[in-house]
């Protein structure tokens, strides 16, 4: 009996330490995410443990402060067309419009409802991809490449921009709804921040899976990072002013890390972007 009252001493002594700690982590809130126990130098496990709860609190600081960002982000970007709307609305009912008046008001109204169901499909495909995979089926990249250049093929032609393609077979295993998305995304990006009579190559292969390579303004390297953030717009030449949300780039990101994968951007160095695509491997070409 003696020598469990004794055991149970020393236990509750060596855990003494930890249990000081608990105040100071019951302290840490939404609103003070900045407070950290700065264990100092020490080697001991308990100073690194505090250490590893501090690193783990920047994270944590860091991604709320992005998560903060980004919904302010938002609020501003449906707020905007929502103002407009309203506007349009107010001066409608101050007085008599002609019809061709009426027409104007009705097409401005239909264009900024446009814009707000494109901002709300961009944020539910980034919830979407965000959470994660529900499901994984091999798919032929290469073939839901070609659909997609197919459609826009047409468009580009419009304001006279070249596709070529080398497309290898290529499987890859994901959500289809969502590859198809990624794909999307990456060449109509390739269209809209384009140059008339520029060119738009895209390959799929082994390594990269995916590249998409568009001419037009050159993008500084120590912008291109900031190209995948949502809402982040570069003031530079495009050939479609169509609008958008801001957030093509980022939705693909989110996709393909949904998917395990890694994309990256780089500048060509004189005329354009450079975007590829890795995908997990998914084993041999299902032809």
């Amino acid at each position: 009996m003696t020598l469990l009252a004794i055991c149970r001493l020393t236990v509750a002594w060596c855990l003494r330490a930890f249990r000081d700690l608990t105040p100071a982590i019951a302290k840490v809130g939404p609103q003070n995410l900045g407070h950290r126990l700065r264990p100092g130098s020490g080697r001991d496990e308990l100073a690194t443990l505090a250490r590893a709860i501090d690193e783990m609190m920047d994270r944590i600081a860091v991604g709320y402060e992005a998560q903060r960002r980004f919904t302010a982000n938002a609020s501003h970007e449906l707020r905007t067309p929502l103002a407009v709307q309203r506007t349009l609305i107010e001066v409608s009912m101050t007085r008599a419009l002609s019809g061709d008046q009426l027409k104007l008001l009705t097409a401005q109204l239909l264009e900024s409802n446009e814009r707000n169901e494109r901002l709300i499909e961009g944020l539910l495909v980034l919830s979407e991809s965000d959470r994660g995979l529900l499901a994984r089926m091999p798919l032929r990249l290469d073939l839901i490449v070609a659909q997609i250049l197919d459609h826009h093929r047409a468009e580009a032609a419009d304001v006279g921009i070249r596709i070529t393609s080398r497309l290898r077979p290529r499987t890859v295993l994901g959500e289809q709804v969502l590859i198809e998305r990624l794909v999307n995304n990456l060449v109509q990006n390739a269209v809209k921040y384009n140059r008339a009579e520029g060119t738009i190559d895209v390959e799929v292969g082994d390594d990269p899976d995916l590249s998409v390579t568009n001419t037009g303004d050159d993008v500084p390297q120590d912008e291109v990072l900031a190209l995948f953030e949502p809402f982040r717009r570069r003031y530079a030449t495009r050939i479609n002013y169509s609008g958008g949300a801001g957030l093509g780039l980022a939705i693909a990101r989110s996709i393909v890390r949904a998917h395990g994968g890694a994309i990256a951007a780089s500048s060509t160095g004189t005329d354009g972007l450079q975007i590829q695509v890795r995908f997990p491997t998914a084993g041999p070409v299902v032809l």
